[in-house]
């Protein structure tokens, strides 16, 4: 490998720790503003308020209703979406959110790898929906790309319109996925998904309750951001002294597959 491809990846994985660190400082910013204001609760409920609703996202959608589940959502209280096959031998579990930076930075640096194990019949991959963005940074875009990534499910052309809203993600501070007709515009992406009942889904956000679902097992879970990347049970994070790298993910996959 020349020294060039070697920096190259080198500065890949530098960019998503940077981005999962950032990610982690704004969820500590967001605890911390929320507990001041209980504390300013004392001297005022209507600042108390207007300040939990700063930090909850202005997402107008109704997901108190009955959870509509996507078509093949597996797992418990089936909040996962599933690729590759029951047989293989390994199994990533990835808790994403179509507004992350970091996780946009997980997606481009891995992407090919885990699609490729998936299709080999290495690799099962378990998909968890979180809506983290939404409440840090207020919008509804985390949720919306989240209903519509769901009805992708509905019509088996998930995994591409994942790739596609990764790919195409907007700047975390803006709000693009908060517009639905941008969603089924990115859907055209992907052979044959813009359809009547697609577009339907899309804008009856039939998958609102099923995502805020996700989104709360998430929290309950306590997990410290997103991406979350678990192999096996195991964080693909934990090694600060040998970090991973496509080429790594892929041998320990092989070596599950082996055993």
């Amino acid at each position: 490998m020349s020294e060039k491809n070697r920096e190259a990846k080198r500065s890949a994985r530098e960019r998503l720790t940077e981005e999962r660190e950032r990610q982690k400082a704004r969820d500590k910013r967001r605890r911390a503003l929320i507990v001041g204001a209980a504390v300013v609760g004392i001297l005022g409920l209507a600042a108390v308020v207007g300040l939990l609703a700063a930090n909850s996202g202005d997402d107008k959608s109704d997901t108190s209703g009955p959870v509509a589940v996507p078509a093949g959502a597996a797992g418990e209280d089936r909040l996962t979406i599933p690729l590759g096959k029951d047989s293989a031998k390994a199994t990533l579990t990835i808790w994403e959110d179509f507004r992350c930076p970091a996780c946009k930075q997980f997606e481009d640096t891995y992407r090919s790898t885990i699609n490729d194990l998936a299709e080999k019949g290495r690799l099962k991959v378990e998909y968890h929906l979180a809506t983290l963005i939404d409440g840090n940074m207020g919008g509804s875009g985390s949720l919306r790309a989240a209903n519509a990534a769901a009805c992708a499910q509905d019509a088996g052309k998930f995994p591409a319109y994942h790739d596609v809203l990764f790919k195409n993600q907007p700047p975390e501070t803006e709000d693009t996925y908060g517009d639905n007709g941008k969603l089924i515009e990115l859907a055209g992406g992907v052979d044959g998904l813009v359809t009547d009942p697609f577009k339907k889904c899309v804008e009856d956000g039939k998958h609102d309750s099923w995502v805020a679902k996700s989104n709360k097992a998430f929290q309950d879970a306590k997990l410290q951001g997103t991406p979350t990347v678990l192999l096996d049970g195991k964080s693909v994070f934990g090694d600060e002294r040998n970090p991973l790298t496509p080429q790594k993910l892929r041998k320990m996959v092989e070596d599950a597959h082996r055993s």
